[in-house]
């Protein structure tokens, strides 16, 4: 069944959505283990393809129940799919190598077929510094300059001149990181929580992909709301400083379609959950505990109900109206056959009238 809300009821500013995705951290609990949880990841994604969803999502968490290595993740789903594009969402730069992960990443993006989109960020997890090493500066200036440095590494520039030949390298050469795959970095985006990084996404050239906590908003303002002006903020500082159309915008939201009772009394419960816990909330068994949410920050809301009513609640949302792209984010704890469900549902009912089409199967 296909929805759709009569055009004089849509908002101005809805902006038809280009594409569709998913954001997964591919979870595992104590009792069927990182395997098992590694497999059904894969078969995920392979659902949502064949389902004709754009864009899958995998989020990066280290020393926990979850993916903390989405790049040979990606490479392992490059062979059972064709078409959809494999995203991270995100890589904090603060604990990456960014030659290595340049190198990584141009080589994943040959594996795949060219069709690898990094997210990364530039915020930092304080306790990690022990285990990946303390710095001399902060945290944040640290993020930003592996992240220059990754930027430059994925445009083929030129890393280093020798000096004296040693083995592998004569003295003169320019040293590049290779495999050098020349159309990735177009395919590189910020993930951004607030509207100083967002304008740092425009400023550097890169995509931008909102995700489920903010930090900064006003008092009072709505996470749709705030997220509407990060948007804008980062279109307004593209147009000015380059002069062309800006990238698509992506945005993540819990968006839970319950088409039958049971499904909306499970997702009303995740709801409250969310609401009550925050970041804390839907955990695998095992995983750990997160941190008291930092203050000042906000989670999204979760939009479920009846395919109308969150039809309705995604038109009258600031930022996913003024989203090209929307990305389900799916419930850390939820099952494989759970999390296709929420795809299905999705795909089925609530996107077409976002404006939507499906990618053609092969």
């Amino acid at each position: 069944m296909t929805l759709a809300l009569p055009a004089n009821a849509l908002p101005a500013s809805f902006r038809p959505k280009q594409r569709l995705g998913f954001n997964t951290r591919v979870s595992f609990n104590d009792d069927a283990g990182p395997a098992q949880g590694f497999r059904d990841g894969i078969e995920l994604f392979k659902q949502a393809e064949q389902l004709g969803y754009q864009s899958g999502w995998a989020y990066q968490r280290h020393f926990d129940h979850y993916l903390s290595s989405p790049l040979p993740f990606f490479a392992a789903i490059g062979q059972h799919t064709s078409r959809i594009t494999l995203g991270s969402a995100v890589i904090p730069m603060r604990y990456q190598d960014p030659i290595l992960l340049a190198e990584a990443a141009g080589t994943t993006d040959f594996l795949i077929g060219g069709r690898l989109e990094l997210a990364i960020s530039t915020g930092a997890n304080a306790a990690f510094d022990a285990v990946f090493g303390t710095i001399g500066t902060d945290a944040r200036t640290e993020a930003k300059r592996r992240q220059a440095r990754f930027l430059a590494a994925i445009s083929g520039e030129v890393l280093h001149t020798v000096t004296e030949a040693g083995q592998g390298a004569p003295q003169g050469a320019e040293l590049r990181v290779t495999p050098h795959s020349p159309t990735l970095r177009s395919r590189i985006r910020q993930g951004s929580a607030s509207l100083n990084s967002a304008i740092q996404a425009a400023e550097l050239g890169i995509g931008l992909i909102c995700g489920t906590v903010q930090h900064d908003q006003n008092d009072g303002e709505s996470f749709g709301a705030y997220q509407a002006r990060i948007i804008d903020a980062y279109r307004s500082t593209w147009a000015r400083i380059w002069g062309t159309e800006p990238p698509s915008v992506a945005v993540a939201a819990s968006i839970l379609v319950g088409t039958t009772a049971e499904l909306r009394d499970k997702y009303a419960a995740y709801d409250i959950e969310r609401r009550t816990k925050g970041i804390a909330a839907s955990r695998p068994k095992g995983a750990l505990e997160p941190p008291r949410q930092p203050e000042g920050a906000q989670i999204s809301p979760v939009f479920q109900g009846t395919p109308d009513q969150v039809t309705e609640a995604v038109f009258n949302d600031p930022g996913l109206a003024a989203a090209d792209e929307v990305v389900l984010f799916l419930p850390p704890a939820f099952d494989l056959p759970e999390n296709v469900r929420l795809l299905t549902d999705l795909a089925q009912t609530v996107a077409p009238a976002l404006g939507w089409s499906p990618s053609p199967a092969s």
